[in-house]
């Protein structure tokens, strides 16, 4: 389907197969993980670029990158 894929067609097709049989909740079991596996991929990208910054700015950082500065300082404020 993708030409700029690197799985085989037939793999590709399989893959396709298989998520439209898979049942709502295993779609939003695999939503979850990968929702998970971003996050986590940006807070170890944002701790590796400010080695030195401490983990409250770091999680306002985050926030920010995920909500938005405007929405992300509203649930700062909350949270303090």
């Amino acid at each position: 389907m993708n030409t700029l894929s690197d799985t085989h067609p037939k793999i590709e097709q399989m893959q396709i197969r298989l998520m439209r049989q898979a049942s709502a909740r295993r779609k939003l079991e695999m939503v979850a993980q990968m929702n998970h596996t971003v996050r986590t991929l940006m807070w170890s990208g944002l701790k590796q670029r400010h080695p030195k910054t401490p983990p409250e700015s770091l999680r306002r950082m985050l926030a920010e990158l995920l909500l938005g500065q405007e929405l992300a300082q509203k649930v700062c404020e909350h949270d303090a």
